[in-house]
């Protein structure tokens, strides 16, 4: 950290300037206070002036929970930082909260010491009862360890919105603008976006438009010249590689990745959906790329909307299907169909709380084994999995290549953590992503001059992919099971093994596709390696980065393929004496690696709707280091220990 540099404000007020090179900044108030809002033009500005960040909303379930209370607090925390970051941040290093609900929500986690802004004017004698606060927080000194400024946020945008003609309601709505105006002063982002943003959201409603552009220059305005903070602070911008870059969300990501694999294999698209919290936006986003070929029907139910897209394959299109761990269930009979029938169709499940209807706007790993094992039948389905939101892109050009490559449905494991965060995004030229053409059968291919619709590839086993109304190849389709070649009904004994074991074999051949599997081990010394899929992702590369800034070595390896596992993944694996395994669920994916590789698998597990914690997973990783030269742990013990470690300032997150 540098030293503080003064400058001058209006008033004679002499400000300092402090630079850092990491934040932590969360937002935290009624599900109506804009907090989602307020975050997201932050990060848009933090990207716009080129910081590395990481974001998590974090927000209630309820449509609309009362006012006030604890179920209706709405979050959202950004890390941003002038050098290349993994996590959102184990702890908010400033707390912003627009009422009491929100300070006993997220109190626990600011750090003693880390800044506390409230809106003095919402600690009003009702809304502290409705939190069970028996005293004013703001004043019985209960907050002495946190750096507390308390500011009526409320009054001052009703003030500064005095003569825009809105009612006192009205004009409180826009407290978020001011908020942004202040932060943005204190962490000197650019305001001319979030202007233009103002002028554009509401260009149907000029008189909101001004109230908000008035209510956030207010409170950029109140930062200068007010004596509550003489400090601001300044992270410069990350080095990052050349490019085009902008902030993207893991469903915008994913969406995107639907739009080119459409463009890049010349199908067109069909999205069949039922709206499903965390995967609607993925509707919501395509329903607007009509002009790319892509066509999206919201069906009136999951089972619907895998049906219409799987019909959407047989006739010629690239057939997708979105949907959460639920849908995933209801959808279970026709992933079964497009296994018998063969035919390419991507089913991308954005991961919940469960099991029911669960926790729907909270994260977790725990569809896994679902979607592994959860048909009847021996019926493979190639699983993949995303680890960033902006690798959603490429994992979901990944799934189409094996869906059309193979002939088989392909399930795409996101989450909620990945859907709705954001992060910096380089985006590609067309010329670097892959060629996904594929060829339909335009003649007969028998040797009597007949269509077999499931004569293969001897090289991937896929079958022919025929577009009905080809003239002579006309063919039955179905879920009774295929005649070799003929793709006629047979029950007979010899048949069914034989098919049920090409069909086994084409999903196992997949493996031979798969690049080489990474092993991040920078000293090569490492006796202990971390594995992980999905999301966990950045908090398991944080959590060694730290481990090699004290001294020690260790290794992660992170998957992306679960079904087929890379082909040479057990002989990684034997090289390290212990293997640990991250996963929000109990413990899934260790289960799959002990059956399969006879590992002792080390798993540590969490499901409380949240990601990890870099400094949390750093213990565990410490504690299974140390213990490399004892007794190994049996292979059954999951950890399900939360250490709290708040994260230190100033580390590589």
């Amino acid at each position: 950290m540098d030293s503080p540099v003064h400058s001058s404000a209006p008033g004679g007020l002499v400000k300092s300037v402090v630079e850092l090179d990491r934040v932590v900044i969360r937002l935290a108030g009624d599900s109506g206070d804009g907090m989602q809002l307020t975050g997201g033009r932050f990060t848009s500005e933090t990207a716009s002036f080129g910081n590395d960040l990481s974001t998590l909303p974090n927000f209630p379930a309820e449509i609309r929970a009362p006012t006030g209370t604890l179920p209706g607090v709405s979050s959202f925390q950004l890390h941003f930082a002038d050098h290349d970051i993994m996590t959102p941040g184990d702890a908010p290093d400033v707390l912003v909260v627009m009422n009491p609900a929100a300070l006993k929500a997220n109190l626990m986690d600011l750090p003693g010491g880390g800044l506390l802004i409230a809106d003095s004017d919402e600690f009003t004698a009702r809304n502290l009862a409705k939190v069970g606060y028996d005293s004013n927080p703001l004043e019985d000194g209960s907050l002495d360890k946190w750096q507390l400024v308390a500011v009526p946020l409320t009054s001052m945008t009703t003030d500064a919105l005095a003569d825009s003609g809105l009612g006192k309601k009205e004009a409180e709505r826009s407290k978020n603008m001011f908020t942004l105006g202040l932060l943005s002063w204190m962490y000197h982002r650019p305001t001319e976006g979030t202007v233009r943003f103002l002028e554009r959201q509401f260009r149907r409603k000029p008189q909101i438009a001004a109230a908000n552009i008035a209510a956030f220059r207010a409170g950029f305005n109140y930062g200068e010249t007010t004596e509550a903070f003489a400090v601001s602070y300044e992270v410069k911008p990350a080095p990052m590689a050349p490019g085009k870059y902008r902030h993207i969300s893991g469903n915008q990501a994913l969406a995107y990745g639907i739009i080119a694999a459409g463009q890049r294999s010349g199908l067109p698209v069909f999205l069949g959906a039922y709206p499903i919290t965390p995967a609607s936006d993925i509707l919501h986003e395509l329903s607007k790329h009509k002009s790319f070929g892509v066509r999206t029907f919201q069906a009136e139910d999951e089972i619907a909307g895998i049906g219409a897209a799987l019909g959407a394959s047989f006739g010629g299109a690239l057939g997708v299907t979105t949907t959460s761990g639920p849908g995933v269930a209801l959808k279970a009979e026709t992933i079964g169909l497009a296994v018998m029938t063969e035919l390419p169709l991507l089913i991308i499940d954005v991961q919940r709380g469960g099991p029911s209807t669960g926790l729907p706007t909270k994260t977790e790993q725990s569809d896994l084994l679902q979607a592994l094992y959860g048909r009847n039948g021996e019926a493979p389905v190639p699983v993949i999995a995303p680890r960033s939101p902006g690798d959603c892109f490429d994992a979901t050009l990944e799934a189409a290549r094996i869906a059309l490559t193979y002939r088989t449905p392909v399930i795409l494991l996101s989450d909620g953590y990945l859907a709705n965060g954001a992060e910096p995004w380089s985006i590609p030229g067309a010329s670097e992503l892959p060629d996904l053409r594929t060829e339909f059968a335009t003649e007969p291919n028998g040797e009597d001059g007949e269509f077999l619709p499931y004569l293969r590839d001897p090289e991937t086993l896929a079958r022919a992919w025929a577009v009905p109304g080809t003239a002579g190849l006309q063919h039955r389709i179905g879920g009774l099971e295929k005649a070799d070649k003929t793709g006629n009904i047979s029950y007979d004994p010899e048949n069914h093994d034989f098919m049920t074991r090409t069909r086994q074999a084409k999903v196992d051949g997949i493996a031979a596709s798969i690049p080489a599997t990474e092993v991040d081990d920078p000293d090569g010394d490492a006796r202990v390696a971390v594995i992980g899929w999905g999301s966990t992702y950045g908090p398991i590369g944080a959590a060694c980065r730290r481990i090699r800034a004290s001294g020690r070595s260790i290794a992660q390896v992170h998957l992306r393929h679960l079904n087929p596992l890379p082909a040479d993944l057990g002989e990684i694996l034997a090289r390290y004496d212990r293997v640990i395994c991250p996963e929000m669920n109990l413990g899934q994916l260790a289960m799959v690696l002990r059956a399969k590789y006879l590992v002792d698998v080390h798993s540590h597990t969490q499901v409380r709707g949240l990601p990890f914690r870099a400094a949390e997973l750093a213990a565990v990783f410490q504690d299974v280091i140390d213990g490399t030269t004892g007794t190994p742990a049996t292979a059954d013990h999951t950890d399900t220990t939360i250490l709290d470690v708040p994260a230190q300032t100033g580390a590589a997150l």
